[in-house]
């Protein structure tokens, strides 16, 4: 089992419902966690149930400085420049995490202003259609996968500052019970393409779709349309962010997607209509997504059972990077030693 020592304190940017839900956990397990909100109410709020919440950005940094803590950009990304910018200037010895839901455009800020040695990409798979210090809670990453970037071991021999940030970010990921699984920067947003952002575009389809029926078919609606439109119910700001900066991945995903439903189409337009092949090849790909989630719908224990394949990784140790590239073509979650 990786170790849940993080050697250092942990400073989230950020309290909404990611950042939010990370500083309850490691609150609730005594690790040193202290944040920043934009919104002074907000950091009121926080501080008022007993949490070290603060709004003053450029103080919470010189505090990190001093620390030597592990910041967490916890923001929506369209304020990542600024805190970046902040961070090197008040903050220059610190190791820097993300909770962005894409990676490409936060290398890239980082990359700019070299920081590429003190940065390791995270992205939690983990969340709700809610947003806010309100709507975080404990226990949100139970089990959930938990992405961690490794670009810059594959790009130049990492520096050992940078092999213990990595390792501080792995332990943080296993401590609020979630799993790491290592991935590329490209890989993590064709990936997510996929399974997070085209998802968030179908759901949105299908509720217009939906109350284009008017009032009847709004008061039919049951099961599948509520589940099949759950994160239409996300801030439109925050599918906005997440889509239009992975907007090339996503294309590809959507073109395939169109391709399945076009097809449908014609097939229900014929002679005979039916859906074999969707319906089979849909039934497939779910089975495939259940065995590989650990959903076991037969089962009364309440413990959801990983069904992820995992490896142990030596963090520095020799052929380090191959072990993580091997992790990221199986989807492994890791375990460091």
């Amino acid at each position: 089992m990786t170790s849940t020592v993080i050697s250092r304190p942990v400073c989230i940017l950020g309290i909404g419902l990611i950042g939010g839900s990370l500083l309850r956990d490691l609150h609730a397990l005594g690790r040193p966690v202290y944040g920043y909100n934009r919104s002074p109410s907000g950091a009121r709020t926080a501080a008022r149930e007993g949490f070290d919440v603060g709004s003053d950005l450029l103080g919470t940094l010189r505090r990190a400085e001093e620390d030597g803590a592990l910041i967490v950009l916890a923001t929506p990304l369209p304020s990542f420049e600024e805190l970046l910018d902040a961070i090197a200037a008040h903050a220059p010895h610190c190791g820097i995490t993300d909770v962005a839901s894409v990676k490409a455009p936060v290398y890239a800020m980082v990359r700019a202003r070299g920081l590429e040695g003190r940065y390791v990409g995270g992205h939690p798979m983990a969340g709700t259609a809610h947003s806010g210090w309100k709507a975080s809670h404990q226990g949100l990453f139970d089990a959930a996968a938990w992405v961690l970037t490794f670009d810059h071991a594959c790009d130049a021999t990492p520096e050992p500052e940078w092999i213990a940030l990595w390792t501080d970010v792995a332990r943080m990921i296993s401590a609020v019970g979630a799993e790491a699984i290592p991935a590329r920067v490209s890989g993590h947003d064709a990936a997510v393409a996929r399974v997070s952002h085209l998802p968030h575009l179908l759901a949105e389809a299908l509720a217009i779709t939906g109350d284009n029926g008017g009032a009847l078919a709004l008061s039919l609606a049951a099961g599948s349309f509520r589940d099949g439109t759950r994160v239409a119910g996300t801030a439109p700001s925050l599918v906005r962010a997440m889509c239009e900066t992975n907007s090339e991945a996503l294309v590809t995903a959507l073109d395939e997607a169109l391709a399945l439903l076009s097809d449908a189409r014609a097939q229900l337009t014929g002679p005979s209509p039916h859906l074999h092949e969707l319906t089979d090849a849909g039934h497939r790909s779910r089975v495939r997504f259940e065995a590989r989630s650990g959903a076991l719908k037969d089962s009364v224990s309440p413990i959801r059972i990983s069904a992820r394949p995992v490896l142990r990784v030596h963090p520095g140790g020799p052929g380090w990077e191959r072990q993580l590239i091997q992790a990221e073509s199986l989807g492994a979650r890791i375990e460091v030693f």
